[in-house]
């Protein structure tokens, strides 16, 4: 057992350490940087992500082929609003996207045409944050990677309706065209193009070139030739044909219309295939002029029957034949020419721009097939036919064996970098298509790029992607982990992939190729379940697309400590060795047999036998299901609710991390990124609630690159609203003066505390009944958790109100609303916007608007009244934004976004404002600048340039000049220059280098914070068409813990808290400590989840030693470790306590298991559930009340609570809920009258629901009276 230096957390593992954790965000972050290939040079992109995207579609040309427009590169430029903006404006965090282009002529009568190379603009791409988000509209999402089939070919086996096992071979692409090769009942072979079209195999092979039976008899080595002769054809009487015996000859017709002679050739089938030679057959075939015949083997390959028996079934007898057919059956029509109908079938499969394997299809076509000569095509192949056909020919004949689609080697991920690349495809698609329409209707006028291309068609279908994309997902922000977890998860849904309602038994099941890639216990319950995964721990995703898990190699009972990543394909047949097999100090195995595991089996084996071992015992889990103590002890049906259930937890307004962790709640802390944490070593020079300014001990090294200011500010997030409405609120954890390293918490916060996960809380907990308050999951609480806001959390909620021009005027933002009391707006200021700090309670007026409205005329006294008095109060109406029901909280922040409407005057005053700004900009840029040539002048004085350029390809500095200060001064843009080829020596030109890239990154930041201030002063803020202003509210709900709401441990132990007691009345143990939490015993015995009991005692031993314990799953602690720190913290063994009644004194009977467990406070609570309505909104044509707390409607009196009530008789509740209660509109204002006044109830009238019967039936013709 080690320590853990940074925290004193006592590690029962024994593999901890040994294998670091990959980034857990590397899933979105790497497939991000890889598609924009964001840290390459423009010469040194890869052909891969966008750049193979913009490659497949350049250069396009017009139809002639005259002008051509091609693609040298693209640029990405810094974002115009920062996160924050983004977030707080309701904005999309997005990059523009440029391509510079070249449009150049090919035709000689176009000379005066000269080549244009230039900039063009295509829009803005949502850019991904440093968390793996994107925020879209002001909304957090994330792109969920999916498990989709992986393209190549798949061998399938089903049965017909009367049990004949029918076998297919499948042909998936990453686009084109489908084809499947099938059987059928009478043992012929079809291939279907697209699945609709259906052909005989044969005829396909005429058609790429296997043109008669002699070719594809040969194929499969079927048939013996024979000369034709009289002797040699009595020879072989009573033998069968094995082709047709055909006539050829060629007959003349004369063309009516031009009176030419044509040549039609002609075939006639003399003896059809499978005849057997008789002797009248001998003259037939002599006479009909054919040289060679084809018998049927003697010794027959009975296994290539099937071929016979499609030739049977083909109706060509050539490969003219054949492609005319084929045209027949995909068009429905005759083929115009020769040319046409060879063309149908080379542009389905063997044409690069309608047909694509992807390196994967081809990949696994390869692999299938055996095919080693290493081809890379990226189509069909007449080869792979021939091969995919003789592969299911086995097949039929058991000699192989079907594929398991369920086979991790058969399905792969499609990250956030490949999803975008298809959504580009289709946009460049699109695109191009406009490009060469243009291209063909300027044909003789003068024309650039910009002029070709609209860069709308691009950015509509990604922010459409970004927008409505199933994929594309709301972001679970209740927690860090929540984040985390959506992120790695793994979907089977979506375009492209399954359906919940297509979606059978096997896809959802756990496959043994699962292993180590993706969780078996974290899924969702209900009509998702096993759809829906989650990528393991140490998974990676290789760039194929494959999930790979790391082993140790073993050779020869020798482990090799470096890990090797292998997919699933990779890892068949290998024999792998549990991760907690016992190793001597040299890695040898010391058992003579050893459990391990081959594909779906578990053999025991002896150590010679094994080819790799586990890294670690949680390598078959997730980030949630790792962070479960004891998993080992808990049934999975629980552990999948305890996963799931920690990402419901809402993090509380003080953290406390859990006292028997896994040891994982540091990774998750750090990879989620939501706490600051220090950049290098340095010292704390001040902290407040929100910045701490840290000054960064340097080397001259890294002074030298930087450009960053000695004193290094952090500003700390205050009460930041969550997608969920829960609430991010960072703590400094350090003091003036503390000394820091690089990589240190400086924060807590939003459920991490001092750098580990902190969801829920540790609380002294009884396992015993208490009153029958906790009966079935119950939970009883005391008093103390409440008081001491152990369970309190924060929830933010954001209002919000545009304010709109109408027909008949603009809508104005005001505290001057039209006949509200002075009472009730006395929290507005000038802006009508409720003033930060105020209480606030349902009803309250959050924002005060006027609308104007249609004005009927207004009367003698009206007319009087406004003639003295002025009033407008007649021609507006009050649109105010007033507080929902059921909303108490604080007002925390406001915020008002409007578009600048300006006189001349402010225009004016605009210029100065702006004239300002530049020069405040100017001199910032100015000074960078010249720290940039100091920095490079102490390093380059002197030295011999090696010509340096700037990204246009224009000289700098030519070769052989001494660099000197007064050269340096001449560059203008630096930011345009080559950073790397400065100098010979490699060391100066690394550095030179590095100065510049920092350079170039601080000016854009300035640049962009320069352009965004600039765009303020002259449109003022973003906002949709139509709307002038936007006002925005944030209300802070404190929460602290009720009864009814849900609470739950790791181990899927859920609960309604039912009673809140007070302390002197919760059960106590003998030193008068009353227990914080009582919960059911019978919860755990028929849950089967020991977990929480072994983490009930080892927390009560650490709370009273003062430990924190780190147990990670199928490598913790054992009941002997455990009942060693119990002996130490002198507390009775397995935790079984004698409680005393808190009511009586009393001693209970028997001793309760009592310890500490941690709870966690879910996002289900009682207060956004409790409901109530007496009247309300009604449905426009029903009339009956509407549904649902968000409507604020009614509670649904169905079918069968009718018939309880007519079971009882209870006549007069029943009418009044189907009449006054619902939709009687005169009936219920009568009603609400009567009560106001103290009337009886009046009779009620007829529901509106029967009137629209009425009406229903009136619809089909049918009159119906009412008497």
């Amino acid at each position: 057992m080690a320590k853990n230096n940074n925290f004193e957390r006592i590690d029962f593992g024994s593999f901890s350490g040994k294998l670091q954790y990959p980034d857990f965000l590397g899933i979105q972050l790497d497939s991000f940087r890889k598609f924009f290939q964001i840290n390459s040079t423009p010469g040194t992109r890869k052909n891969e992500g966008l750049y193979k995207a913009f490659s497949e579609y350049f250069p396009i040309s017009d139809t002639r082929n005259h002008f051509i427009l091609e693609f040298l590169d693209y640029f990405l430029d810094p974002p115009r609003y920062t996160m924050d903006e983004c977030i707080s404006a309701g904005l999309t965090y997005s990059v523009p996207l440029k391509a510079r282009l070249k449009l150049y002529c090919t035709d000689p009568e176009h000379e005066d045409f000269e080549t244009i190379i230039q900039d063009v603009y295509l829009g803005t791409v949502p850019n991904m944050t440093e968390r793996g988000t994107f925020i879209i509209n002001g909304a957090e999402r994330v792109v969920v990677s999916q498990l989709h089939r992986s393209p190549g070919v798949f061998f399938a086996q089903s049965y017909h309706a009367n049990g004949t096992k029918l076998y297919s071979a499948r042909i998936i692409p990453f686009k084109g065209s489908w084809i499947e090769f099938a059987t059928d009942v009478n043992g012929a072979m079809f291939a279907y193009i697209d699945r609709k079209k259906k052909l005989p195999v044969t005829t396909l092979f005429r058609a790429i070139g296997f043109e008669n039976d002699k070719d594809i008899l040969e194929m499969f080595d079927l048939a013996d030739e024979l000369k034709v002769t009289k002797a040699s054809l009595k020879k072989n009487i009573g033998r069968k044909l094995a082709a047709r015996v055909l006539r050829h000859w060629v007959e003349d017709f004369v063309d009516e219309d031009t009176g030419e002679v044509v040549s039609v050739p002609r075939t006639e089938i003399i003896i059809d295939r499978d005849v057997i030679i008789e002797k009248e057959h001998i003259d037939l075939i002599l006479n009909s002029n054919v040289k060679l015949i084809l018998l049927h083997k003697l010794n027959s390959n009975a296994e290539f029957s099937i071929i016979h028996k499609t030739l049977q079934k083909d109706p060509t007898n050539s490969e003219l034949e054949a492609v005319e057919h084929i045209y027949r059956q995909l068009r429905n029509a005759e083929p115009p020419d020769e040319e046409t109908a060879r063309g149908i079938i080379e542009k389905l499969f063997f044409s690069d721009t309608r047909y694509n394997l992807g390196e994967v299809g081809r990949y696994r076509i390869n692999k299938k097939l055996n095919i080693t000569d290493g081809r890379k095509d990226l189509v069909l192949t007449k080869d792979d036919i021939t091969l995919i056909v003789k592969h299911l020919i086995k097949l039929v004949n058991s000699k192989t064996e079907v594929d398991d689609i369920d086979h991790l080697s058969n399905r792969r991920i499609r990250t956030v970098g490949e999803q975008l690349a298809n959504q580009f495809g289709v946009g460049l698609a699109r695109m191009s298509r406009t490009i060469k329409e243009r291209m063909n209707v300027r044909d003789n006028e003068v024309f650039t790029p910009i002029d070709l291309i609209n860069a709308k068609t691009l950015s509509s279908v990604i922010n459409s992607f970004f927008g409505t994309h199933q994929l594309s997902q709301f972001m679970d922000q209740t927690n860090p982990l929540a984040e985390i977890t959506h992120k790695r998860r793994m979907s089977a849904l979506g375009p492209g992939g399954l359906s919940r309602e297509r979606a059978g038994f096997e896809v959802r099941d756990v496959h043994y190729t699962h292993y180590g890639r993706l969780c078996p216990i974290e899924t969702p319950e209900g009509p998702n379940i096993g759809l829906i995964s989650s990528l393991c721990v140490f998974a990676k995703i290789n760039k194929m697309g494959f999930i790979e898990t790391p082993y140790k190699e073993v050779n020869d009972g020798n482990v090799i400590e470096k890990p090797v990543f292998l997919s699933a394909e990779e890892e068949e047949d290998k024999i792998i060795a549990q991760a907690n097999a016992d190793l001597d100090s040299n890695g040898k195995i010391l058992q003579e047999r050893i459990k391990a595991r081959e594909m779906g089996d578990f053999p025991i084996v002896e150590p010679k036998k094994i080819d790799f071992m586990d890294v670690a015992p949680n390598q078959i889990a997730s980030i949630s299901a790792s962070l479960i103590p004891f998993l080992e002890h808990d049934d999975a049906n629980r552990a999948l609710m305890g996963s799931n259930m920690m990402r419901q937890a809402v993090p509380l307004v003080t953290m406390d991390s859990p006292i028997v962790g896994t040891g994982l709640e540091k990774n998750i802390a750090l990879d989620s990124r939501m706490c600051i944490r220090a950049n290098g070593k340095g010292i704390v020079e001040y902290v407040d609630s929100k910045k701490i300014i840290i000054n960064y001990h340097l080397s001259d090294d890294q002074k030298l690159i930087s450009f960053d200011e000695e004193l290094t500010t952090h500003s700390l997030t205050k009460f930041k609203k969550t997608n969920q409405n829960t609430c991010i609120n960072l703590v400094p954890i350090v003091k003036k003066g503390d000394k820091v390293f690089k990589g240190q918490f400086l924060t807590s916060g939003y459920a991490i505390d001092k750098g580990e996960l902190a969801l829920g809380k540790n609380l002294k907990v009884a396992f015993m009944p208490w009153k029958g308050y906790n009966f079935e999951d119950a939970i009883v609480i005391s008093e103390r958790v409440v008081r001491d806001d152990v369970f309190t959390s924060i929830h933010i909620d954001e209002y919000s109100l545009d304010v709109r021009e109408t027909k008949l005027g603009a809508e104005e933002l005001t505290p001057d609303i039209p006949n509200v009391s002075e009472e009730a707006t006395k929290d507005l200021d000038e802006n009508g916007m409720i003033r930060i700090g105020a209480n606030i309670l349902p009803g309250d007026i959050l924002v005060g608007k006027i609308t104007p409205k249609g004005e009927s005329d207004p009367s003698p006294e009206e007319k009087l009244l406004r003639a003295i008095f002025g009033d407008k109060a007649g021609d507006v109406k009050d649109a105010s934004l007033k507080a929902p029901p059921s909303l108490k909280g604080t007002i925390i922040d406001k915020k008002l976004f409007q578009k600048s409407i300006k006189t001349k005057k402010q225009r004016l005053d605009d210029k100065t404002l702006l004239s300002d700004l530049e020069n405040v900009y100017n001199k910032k840029f100015n000074d960078l600048k010249s720290q940039l040539i100091e920095k490079l002048s102490s390093v380059l004085n002197g030295k011999t340039s090696l010509e340096v350029k700037n990204l246009d390809d224009e000289i700098v500095i030519s070769k052989g000049k001494k660099i000197t200060l007064k050269l340096l001064n001449n560059i203008n843009d630096f930011y345009l220059v080559e950073p790397f080829g400065w100098v010979n020596d490699k060391d100066i030109d690394k550095i030179v280098g590095k100065i510049i890239l920092n350079y170039n990154k601080k000016f854009a930041k300035l640049n962009s914070s320069f352009n965004r201030e600039k765009y303020k002063i002259k449109v003022g803020d973003e906002l949709p068409s139509g709307v002038l202003k936007s006002a925005r509210v944030y209300v802070a709900k404190k929460r602290k813990l009720k009864v009814g709401d849900k609470m739950a441990g790791r181990h899927g132990n859920k609960g309604i808290v039912a009673k809140i007691v007070r302390d002197e009345d919760m059960p106590f143990l003998e030193d008068g400590t009353p227990v914080d939490i009582v919960l059911n015993p019978l919860g755990v015995p028929s849950r089967m989840n020991l977990g929480q009991i072994y983490e009930t005692v080892l927390g009560w031993a650490g709370e009273k030693l003062g430990m924190k314990f780190s147990t990670p799953i199928f490598d913790g602690a054992t009941i002997n470790e455990i009942n060693d720190y119990t002996e130490k913290a002198k507390l009775p063994k397995y935790g079984h306590t004698y409680l005393y009644d808190g009511g009586t004194g009393e001693r209970f009977d028997q001793p309760a298991t009592v310890g500490i467990i941690y709870m966690l406070k879910l996002g289900h609570m009682v207060d956004d559930k409790l409901h109530a309505r007496s009247i309300g909104p009604y449905s426009l044509i029903t009339q009956q009340p509407l549904g649902g707390k968000a409507q604020f409607g009614g509670q649904r009196f169905g079918e069968m609570e009718v018939w309880a009530l007519e079971a009882f008789g209870a006549s007069n509740i029943l009418r009044e809920i189907l009449t006054i209660k619902s939709d009687d509109v005169i009936g219920r204002a009568k009603t609400y009258e009567s009560i106001v006044k103290g009337d009886p109830i009046p009779e009620p009238g007829i529901p509106e629901s029967f009137k629209v019967l009425l009406n229903e039936m009136k619809g089909l013709g049918l009159k119906l009276k009412m008497d």
